[in-house]
Protein backbone atom coordinates (compact mmCIF):
# COMPACT_ATOMS: atom_id res chain seq x y z
CA UNK A 1 0.00 0.00 0.00
CA UNK A 2 1.77 3.11 -1.10
CA UNK A 3 -0.59 5.92 0.60
CA UNK A 4 0.24 7.31 3.80
CA UNK A 5 -2.45 6.24 5.92
CA UNK A 6 -3.40 8.17 9.51
CA UNK A 7 -3.09 6.66 12.43
CA UNK A 8 -5.36 8.14 15.15
CA UNK A 9 -5.25 6.36 19.22
CA UNK A 10 -6.07 6.94 22.93
CA UNK A 11 -6.20 5.31 25.80
CA UNK A 12 -8.21 6.42 29.12
CA UNK A 13 -8.13 4.83 32.78
CA UNK A 14 -11.08 5.38 35.07
CA UNK A 15 -9.16 5.80 38.49
CA UNK A 16 -5.64 5.99 37.04
CA UNK A 17 -5.06 3.09 37.68
CA UNK A 18 -8.16 1.51 37.15
CA UNK A 19 -10.02 -0.10 34.61
CA UNK A 20 -8.50 1.31 31.14
CA UNK A 21 -9.42 1.42 27.22
CA UNK A 22 -7.96 1.84 24.28
CA UNK A 23 -9.34 3.26 21.07
CA UNK A 24 -7.69 2.89 17.70
CA UNK A 25 -8.64 4.73 14.22
CA UNK A 26 -6.75 4.03 11.14
CA UNK A 27 -7.73 6.43 8.05
CA UNK A 28 -7.08 5.94 3.91
CA UNK A 29 -5.22 8.94 3.25
CA UNK A 30 -8.44 10.84 2.05
CA UNK A 31 -9.68 10.22 6.04
CA UNK A 32 -12.27 7.17 5.42
CA UNK A 33 -12.02 4.72 8.45
CA UNK A 34 -10.76 1.47 7.23
CA UNK A 35 -10.23 0.18 11.00
CA UNK A 36 -11.59 1.33 13.89
CA UNK A 37 -11.37 -0.69 17.04
CA UNK A 38 -11.64 -0.07 21.11
CA UNK A 39 -10.60 -2.76 23.13
CA UNK A 40 -10.47 -3.63 27.26
CA UNK A 41 -7.28 -4.06 28.52
CA UNK A 42 -7.71 -4.41 32.24
CA UNK A 43 -6.40 -2.34 35.04
CA UNK A 44 -4.12 0.02 34.06
CA UNK A 45 -2.84 3.58 34.24
CA UNK A 46 -3.54 6.28 31.39
CA UNK A 47 0.02 6.32 30.33
CA UNK A 48 0.09 2.76 29.95
CA UNK A 49 -3.37 1.96 27.94
CA UNK A 50 -2.11 5.15 25.57
CA UNK A 51 1.17 2.84 24.93
CA UNK A 52 -0.92 -0.03 24.26
CA UNK A 53 -3.40 2.04 22.49
CA UNK A 54 -0.29 2.83 20.00
CA UNK A 55 0.93 -0.87 19.98
CA UNK A 56 -2.34 -1.54 18.37
CA UNK A 57 -2.85 1.23 15.93
CA UNK A 58 0.62 0.34 14.77
CA UNK A 59 -0.45 -3.17 14.07
CA UNK A 60 -3.57 -2.79 12.60
CA UNK A 61 -1.52 -0.65 10.25
CA UNK A 62 0.93 -3.45 9.24
CA UNK A 63 -1.96 -5.66 8.64
CA UNK A 64 -3.50 -3.48 5.74
CA UNK A 65 0.43 -3.56 4.46
CA UNK A 66 1.13 0.41 5.22
CA UNK A 67 4.59 1.21 4.56
CA UNK A 68 4.19 4.77 5.50
CA UNK A 69 1.88 6.11 8.18
CA UNK A 70 1.27 9.69 9.91
CA UNK A 71 0.78 8.91 13.58
CA UNK A 72 -1.82 10.84 15.46
CA UNK A 73 -2.56 11.19 19.40
CA UNK A 74 -3.39 13.08 22.23
CA UNK A 75 -0.85 12.67 24.76
CA UNK A 76 1.72 15.34 24.40
CA UNK A 77 4.00 12.59 26.70
CA UNK A 78 3.78 9.64 24.38
CA UNK A 79 4.14 11.37 21.11
CA UNK A 80 7.24 13.24 22.33
CA UNK A 81 8.50 9.94 23.73
CA UNK A 82 8.10 8.47 20.18
CA UNK A 83 9.32 11.38 19.00
CA UNK A 84 13.16 10.95 20.74
CA UNK A 85 12.26 14.36 22.82
CA UNK A 86 11.47 13.14 26.53
CA UNK A 87 13.24 10.30 27.89
CA UNK A 88 11.20 7.29 29.05
CA UNK A 89 11.84 7.38 33.32
CA UNK A 90 8.72 4.92 33.90
CA UNK A 91 9.55 1.26 34.42
CA UNK A 92 6.55 0.90 33.81
CA UNK A 93 6.40 2.30 30.45
CA UNK A 94 9.89 1.35 28.98
CA UNK A 95 8.83 -2.48 27.49
CA UNK A 96 5.77 -1.04 26.24
CA UNK A 97 7.90 2.44 24.45
CA UNK A 98 10.49 -0.43 23.23
CA UNK A 99 7.81 -2.58 21.42
CA UNK A 100 6.26 0.31 20.08
CA UNK A 101 9.49 1.57 18.47
CA UNK A 102 10.33 -2.36 17.56
CA UNK A 103 7.19 -1.67 15.38
CA UNK A 104 7.67 1.61 13.58
CA UNK A 105 10.90 0.39 12.70
CA UNK A 106 9.11 -1.80 10.83
CA UNK A 107 7.35 1.34 8.52
CA UNK A 108 9.13 2.99 5.48
CA UNK A 109 8.35 6.54 7.01
CA UNK A 110 6.71 7.99 10.10
CA UNK A 111 5.81 10.87 11.36
CA UNK A 112 4.02 11.42 15.07
CA UNK A 113 2.18 14.55 15.70
CA UNK A 114 0.21 15.60 18.69
CA UNK A 115 -3.05 15.63 18.01
CA UNK A 116 -5.72 17.98 20.21
CA UNK A 117 -8.22 15.85 22.24
CA UNK A 118 -11.64 17.55 20.14
CA UNK A 119 -9.24 16.24 16.76
CA UNK A 120 -9.46 12.47 19.00
CA UNK A 121 -13.28 12.27 18.83
CA UNK A 122 -13.61 8.96 17.69
CA UNK A 123 -10.78 7.28 19.41
CA UNK A 124 -11.72 8.70 22.57
CA UNK A 125 -15.36 7.21 22.08
CA UNK A 126 -13.87 4.10 21.37
CA UNK A 127 -12.20 4.02 24.24
CA UNK A 128 -14.85 4.83 26.29
CA UNK A 129 -17.02 2.46 24.80
CA UNK A 130 -14.67 -0.57 25.32
CA UNK A 131 -13.87 0.90 29.00
CA UNK A 132 -18.45 0.26 29.40
CA UNK A 133 -18.68 -2.58 27.97
CA UNK A 134 -15.67 -4.26 29.27
CA UNK A 135 -14.82 -5.57 25.92
CA UNK A 136 -14.34 -4.92 21.99
CA UNK A 137 -15.85 -2.79 20.03
CA UNK A 138 -16.04 -1.61 16.33
CA UNK A 139 -18.44 1.02 16.43
CA UNK A 140 -18.90 4.35 17.86
CA UNK A 141 -22.76 5.13 16.67
CA UNK A 142 -24.53 2.58 18.10
CA UNK A 143 -25.16 0.84 15.53
CA UNK A 144 -22.79 -2.31 15.82
CA UNK A 145 -20.98 -2.15 18.96
CA UNK A 146 -20.09 -5.80 20.08
CA UNK A 147 -17.91 -7.96 18.36
CA UNK A 148 -20.43 -10.81 19.05
CA UNK A 149 -22.86 -9.05 16.93
CA UNK A 150 -23.84 -11.24 13.64
CA UNK A 151 -20.94 -9.64 11.29
CA UNK A 152 -22.22 -8.40 7.55
CA UNK A 153 -21.58 -10.52 4.78
CA UNK A 154 -18.16 -9.54 3.05
CA UNK A 155 -19.31 -8.30 -0.70
CA UNK A 156 -18.21 -10.69 -3.75
CA UNK A 157 -17.46 -9.52 -7.66
CA UNK A 158 -20.72 -8.42 -9.15
CA UNK A 159 -23.22 -8.17 -5.93
CA UNK A 160 -25.50 -4.55 -6.68
CA UNK A 161 -26.84 -2.70 -4.49
CA UNK A 162 -29.46 -0.44 -5.42
CA UNK A 163 -31.10 2.84 -3.86
CA UNK A 164 -34.70 3.05 -3.36
CA UNK A 165 -35.28 6.37 -3.38
CA UNK A 166 -33.32 7.72 -6.56
CA UNK A 167 -32.27 4.32 -8.46
CA UNK A 168 -29.01 4.29 -8.51
CA UNK A 169 -26.92 1.29 -8.86
CA UNK A 170 -23.45 0.26 -7.23
CA UNK A 171 -22.01 -2.92 -8.55
CA UNK A 172 -18.85 -4.57 -6.73
CA UNK A 173 -16.08 -4.90 -9.22
CA UNK A 174 -13.29 -5.79 -6.53
CA UNK A 175 -14.03 -6.83 -2.90
CA UNK A 176 -12.57 -4.70 -0.43
CA UNK A 177 -9.89 -6.64 2.16
CA UNK A 178 -11.25 -4.66 4.98
CA UNK A 179 -11.92 -7.59 7.20
CA UNK A 180 -16.44 -8.16 7.44
CA UNK A 181 -17.58 -6.61 11.00
CA UNK A 182 -15.79 -3.63 9.99
CA UNK A 183 -17.81 -2.85 6.53
CA UNK A 184 -20.19 0.29 6.04
CA UNK A 185 -23.17 -0.29 4.85
CA UNK A 186 -23.40 1.62 1.11
CA UNK A 187 -25.12 5.17 1.48
CA UNK A 188 -26.21 6.79 -1.74
CA UNK A 189 -24.83 10.54 -3.07
CA UNK A 190 -28.80 11.03 -1.67
CA UNK A 191 -28.36 9.96 1.74
CA UNK A 192 -30.12 7.10 1.59
CA UNK A 193 -29.07 3.36 2.82
CA UNK A 194 -28.59 1.50 0.09
CA UNK A 195 -29.95 -2.55 -0.06
CA UNK A 196 -28.26 -5.36 -1.18
CA UNK A 197 -29.71 -7.24 -4.67
CA UNK A 198 -30.69 -10.90 -3.84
Amino acid sequence: MDEVLNLEFDGGSRGNPGPAGIGVVVRAADRTPLVTLGRYVGRATNNVAEYKALITVLREAKKLGAKRIHVKGDSELIIRQMKGEYRVKSEDLRPLFEEASQLVDEFEQVRFEHNLRDHNALADKLANLAMDKKGDVTEADGEQTDLESPSPRAATAGDKWTCHRCGCVVMVQRPSSIRPHQLKPFVCQCGMKMEAER
